[in-house]
């Protein structure tokens, strides 16, 4: 059943967007039936200096510390990070690779939904024009100013 108050009928894909809005699709759908974890976020590799002057990772030519896997995500609205074990990695890479990829084919999704509308014949169409009413007077921001007569 079609949304309330969306006619679709005169946005036509080409046949080509439409193979690929289905390929896309059927990608979403198995991967989707396959995925067991998907965790929010991103994993990096990052090197590291310690706050000690002797140490090498302040040599010349210098030699930080790491890798270590930082697995950074949203939580609540803050960053939260998290370092991952070499064992840890192996065992949560698959499922970043998961996230990832649903991720890209989303973005592939929207791009092509945004070409066929950037296609539609109706986005030329101007809205309808409001009557303007009368001029309103801008409000000021006046502060009251103090002051003092100095003693006679």
């Amino acid at each position: 059943m079609p949304e309330p108050g969306c006619d679709n009928d005169t946005v036509s894909p080409t046949p080509a967007q439409q193979a690929r809005a289905a390929a896309i699709a059927a990608e979403i759908t198995a991967r989707l039936a396959a995925v067991t974890f998907a965790p929010p976020g991103t994993v990096a590799d990052r090197m590291t200096r310690c706050g000690h002057s002797g140490c090498r990772c302040h040599a010349g030519p210098p030699r930080p510390h790491g890798p270590y896997h930082q697995w950074t995500r949203k939580k609540n609205g803050k960053t939260a990070t998290r370092i991952l074990t070499d064992e840890q990695l192996a065992d949560y890479g698959p499922w970043f690779d998961n996230r990832k990829r649903l991720r890209e084919l989303a973005a592939e999704l929207e791009e092509l939904s945004l070409a066929i509308a950037g296609a539609d014949p109706r986005r030329n169409r101007q809205p309808a024009r409001t009557r303007a009413g009368p001029a309103r007077p801008k409000k000021r921001n006046h502060r009251l100013r103090i002051v003092r007569a100095a003693p006679a």
